[in-house]
């Protein structure tokens, strides 16, 4: 017999979603069944939560109470950078091994980091800048038409200095 829940206990769950849906229902019933919360109900919810992030895997934060369903987007940092090159949104099963081949501002970069900070184990900004910039070079996109380890090494060597307040050219 499975065990009892305390429907005033607040359970977290994380879920994977790709093209602004969950995969299945049947995957929902092993997570959210046991809790006496209806799969399809939860499922379409995300799919709400999800519209604008169409086309890309995104990470959704669940957070169930008194059998309430809170549904929270949590995307990672190459997702936001592809959602900043405003790309048109494709097809993962049409198209395979896509290349994003865009340009974004230094000042974008900053506002990423700015929101992906406290997920971050980095203690300053310039770090969080830092991880940013790393996942625009997976991604193959280029700072301000520069590549994004020439930005690190001069944030590194203190061309470019970064702070709470923001970052700007330092001393050369």
């Amino acid at each position: 017999m499975p065990p009892r829940f305390d429907p005033n206990e607040i359970k977290v769950m994380y879920l994977s979603c790709t093209r602004g849906k969950v995969g299945s229902t049947s995957t929902l019933v092993l997570k959210i069944g046991p809790l006496g919360l209806s799969p399809k109900k939860v499922g379409g919810d995300i799919a709400k939560a999800t519209c604008d992030w169409k086309y890309l895997r995104t990470v959704v934060k669940l957070t169930i109470h008194n059998k309430q369903a809170q549904i929270e987007v949590v995307p990672s940092a190459s997702v936001l950078i592809i959602k900043t090159l405003r790309e048109p949104p494709r097809d993962r099963k049409k198209q395979k091994n896509i290349k994003e081949s865009g340009d974004i501002t230094f000042e974008e970069i900053v506002n990423i980091a700015r929101q992906m900070q406290h997920r971050s184990l980095a203690r300053e900004l310039s770090g969080t800048i830092k991880e940013i910039l790393s996942a625009a070079q997976s991604v193959d996109c280029n700072v301000d038409g520069r590549h994004p380890h020439d930005i690190i090494a001069d944030i590194n060597s203190g061309a470019v200095e970064c702070s709470a307040n923001g970052c700007k050219p330092g001393k050369e």
